[in-house]
């Protein structure tokens, strides 16, 4: 398993943009592929965007299409989630994930980050 580390969250208003950061060893995304997922209080932990490995497709939730931006870094050790017009009910703890082990838009991953807190205000 890979050790993933989330960064870049927050307290925004509605309407504004955070971009997370998931920190992990080298190719990890680039071989195996990543994802974002979050989970409100009291809700079940949900897909938000995914990347393939090799920097491929792109999965999105409907409720982010047009908003949220995946990426990961060449060498395969970094992913991003560029999130534009936030709405509060955006908020949630975000986590990121690598090497899905049945789809992409699973929460059956090898690997998770302890997640970081985005919270937008209205």
């Amino acid at each position: 398993q890979a050790q993933l580390v989330e960064s870049g969250g927050a307290l925004v208003q509605a309407g504004g943009s955070l971009r997370l950061s998931c920190a992990a060893p080298v190719r990890t995304f680039s071989w195996y592929g990543g994802g974002w997922f979050r989970q409100a209080p009291g809700k079940e932990r949900e897909f938000v965007a995914a990347i393939a490995r090799n920097n491929g497709y792109r999965y999105y939730t409907d409720s982010v299409k047009g908003r949220f931006t995946i990426s990961s870094a060449s060498a395969g050790n970094a992913m991003w989630l560029q999130m534009n017009s936030l709405e509060p009910e955006d908020t949630a703890l975000y986590y990121c994930a690598a090497d899905p082990q049945s789809g992409y838009r699973s929460l059956n991953y090898r690997s998770w980050g302890q997640g970081t807190q985005v919270t937008v205000s209205s």
